[in-house]
């Protein structure tokens, strides 16, 4: 009758025993590679991101805050999260983000961008202007969007002052097959 106080504490051993998960017939095909391991924690900001290509703007925004917990308020992690209260219209808790981002690194492009959306929907267009001529200028108009940006802040400023009247007829000119050329005559 030995055996049964044997026979439980093998069995107690082995539950003890350290398994490396599943067994083989349950584990599916291997990860491709370069996929992080479980155990790797990604980091929020790439999490945010991602959910903000997404369209999930709520979750990115948690993402965010988790990001800036793990990693500090960056300027980076300050204009993720101002940009994701931007999607969801919470413009004022976005322009303080964003000018709190620019406050540590006033160099840093995207938030500039964003800081002229937040602008330019809340009626400022005439700071928005400065702002995205700022990020512009940082960027060396490499961006088509912060290019665009500019280009309608500009047009809604509306500083078209001439000092004359222009009083010249233009005339439309065929160059080529394709191209054409617009000529004043006075």
């Amino acid at each position: 009758m030995a055996r049964g106080p044997l026979l439980v504490a093998v069995l107690a051993l082995a539950a003890c025993q350290q398994s490396s998960g599943l067994s083989p017939g349950f584990r599916g095909p291997p990860p491709p590679p370069g996929t992080p391991e479980v155990t790797e924690a990604v980091d929020g900001l790439v999490v945010g991101h991602r959910l903000m290509a997404a369209g999930e703007y709520e979750l990115a925004l948690k993402a965010y805050y988790r990001g800036a917990a793990e990693s500090g308020l960056t300027a980076d992690a300050l204009s993720a999260i101002g940009s994701a209260n931007l999607r969801l219209g919470r413009l004022g808790q976005a322009e303080t983000q964003l000018r709190r981002a620019l406050e540590q690194d006033e160099r840093f492009v995207p938030a500039w961008n964003n800081l002229g959306v937040v602008l330019m929907e809340t009626g400022e267009v005439g700071e928005a202007r400065r702002v995205f001529e700022t990020a512009f200028a940082l960027d060396s108009g490499r961006s088509d969007e912060i290019r665009e940006n500019l280009r309608v802040a500009i047009a809604r400023t509306g500083n078209f002052v001439y000092d004359e009247d222009n009083d010249n007829a233009f005339e439309l000119v065929r160059r080529g097959s394709d191209r054409y050329l617009l000529l004043a005559t006075p």
